[in-house]
């Protein structure tokens, strides 16, 4: 399978989903955008990492990390978006050290905003572009490409949250059954799942 290299293109807040922020990944040679969800957590340690200007009074975790990986000479190659599972995307740290090469298992959101401390490359997969990316229509009379694209990147995900083809829809499950999914997303290490789960457990 042949790797499609993807920039980031933007963090957009949901409207429609309680603490919820979308990143935009864009294809570096292509017009499709893959649009993740994330928590407030992650979008704000991402959106640091891309300003460069702000700078925390102390370390944020992923800051941290950096900071020890550094310490021990690790170095962070590229992250790889490998799997699309119920909406649930999953990727890999591709790290080395004494040039032995290593792969760790991470949250999207996670691995990014280390890709972004190590300015690392990110990658996808083409199936998974196929599967999930999404054309933006460009307005060629707008002079201004990045605030015609800062318009469509909060269009897309008000889109893409109401008709859930971003997320799962909850909203059929009974509130026991959203406590035993968030039960067994927790077990299974599915923070993301669990996070929106819980999110339309608070809504209820």
């Amino acid at each position: 399978m042949s790797l499609v290299r993807l920039k980031i293109k933007g963090i957009s807040y949901s409207q429609t989903q309680n603490g919820a922020y979308a990143l935009i990944l864009n294809e570096v040679d292509g017009d499709r955008k893959l649009p993740i969800v994330i928590g407030a957590f992650e979008a704000q340690s991402i959106a640091i990492a891309l300003e460069k200007e702000i700078r925390p009074p102390r370390p944020l975790t992923h800051d941290l990390f950096k900071n020890f990986a550094d310490r021990f000479d690790i170095i962070v190659k590229q992250v790889i978006i490998h799997k699309l599972v119920d909406g649930v995307f999953y990727s890999s740290i591709i790290c080395e050290r004494d040039n032995a090469e290593e792969i760790i298992d991470a949250r999207t959101s996670d691995a990014i905003a280390l890709a972004l401390r190590f300015q690392a490359p990110i990658f996808t997969y083409k199936n998974i572009l196929d599967k999930a990316g999404i054309y933006l229509k460009i307005n060629p009379e707008d002079e201004d490409e990045s605030e015609s694209d800062s318009i469509l990147v909060d269009d897309l995900i008000a889109e893409e949250l109401e008709t859930g083809s971003v997320q799962e829809n909850y909203k059929a499950q009974s509130l026991e059954e959203l406590h035993n999914m968030l039960d067994e997303a927790v077990a299974n290490e599915d923070y993301e799942k669990a996070a929106n789960i819980r999110d339309e457990i608070s809504k209820r």
